[in-house]
């Protein structure tokens, strides 16, 4: 023990000697420089300056752009930018391809090559148990009674008066889209074309008639809103959904669900179905011609 205390000492002291450090010329031996050291000494400086170059090392390449040209380092700018080209790449091909089956569904139209058989597309099934409440409602009484009044009646027994029978409009057998009450009436002079139905909450609506879907689209005036051409230049439109349940270029049965009645868009103060009827361009009254 008293050895290893005696070298302690020895080293300690070794440590504290003082050191001249001298710079002289070769040539003529002159003393250009001298420095004062200890061996403590210089260890400390030399550890604090290594520390000092470690930590100036870590924030450089934590906060500055030098970690770009670090293997393993990515940069986020950079992934937020591709992130972006992809969404907008993803956002373009859905339009191109939605804009496609548009023009590809007008061409049909115009040219009156529309197969029910070929045509008709099922929404997938994710899609359908989203918006599916149709199982939760009750069955009302009054709903089959009416169901069962229009299948028994024949199609010359709507109340079709001898000028309405001339429009060409007496060959159809219209399905409500929703059984309701009428809040707000046709009324061309106040530019309200059609009628407002005020339903159970979302209680499912349905196409009138056969038909393919025009348009399927959002609105900020009338929100969700789905327009469906029928044959013979009729064309109806369902306005203020909370979700549509088909689009564009689908073909729908009457009677289909195709969307969810709702209070979307500006023009609106209460859950509600906005329904409009357009025979060969001009607008017509659907309570002449269904039952609500």
């Amino acid at each position: 023990m008293a050895e290893q205390k005696k070298e302690k000492r020895k080293l300690i002291r070794r440590l504290k000697r003082h050191y001249r450090l001298v710079i002289l010329n070769e040539d003529t031996l002159e003393e250009k420089a001298s420095f004062k050291l200890r061996p403590l000494n210089v260890f400390v400086t030399v550890g604090l300056t290594i520390i000092l170059l470690i930590v100036l090392t870590t924030i450089l390449i934590a906060f500055t752009g030098l970690r770009e040209y670090i293997p393993g380092y990515s940069d986020v700018r950079m992934k937020r930018q591709m992130y972006s080209l992809m969404l907008k790449a993803d956002s373009m091909q859905t339009a191109l391809n939605t804009r496609e089956r548009y023009l590809e569904n007008i061409k049909n139209i115009v040219s009156g090559d529309v197969s029910p058989d070929s045509k008709e597309k099922k929404p997938p099934q994710s899609q359908l148990s989203k918006f599916d409440t149709i199982k939760s409602l009750k069955k009302s009484s009054e709903d089959s009674l009416l169901r069962n009044e229009i299948e028994t009646k024949d199609i010359y027994s709507l109340g079709i008066t001898p000028n309405e029978a001339s429009t060409g409009i007496s060959s159809f057998l219209f399905f409500p889209p929703i059984k309701g009450t009428v809040t707000s009436r046709y009324n061309a002079t106040a530019k309200h074309y059609g009628i407002d139905i005020v339903g159970k909450p979302n209680e499912a609506i349905k196409t009138t008639l056969d038909g393919t879907v025009l348009l399927a689209n959002f609105t900020s005036e009338t929100g969700w809103v789905i327009g469906i051409q029928h044959s013979n230049n009729l064309f109806s439109l369902y306005k203020h959904n909370s979700a549509l349940l088909k689009k564009a270029g689908d073909y729908v049965k009457a009677g289909e669900v195709i969307a969810i009645i709702g209070n979307s868009g500006e023009l609106t103060s209460g859950s509600h179905l906005h329904f409009e009827l357009w025979y060969n361009g001009s607008a017509i009254d659907p309570q002449k011609y269904i039952s609500f």
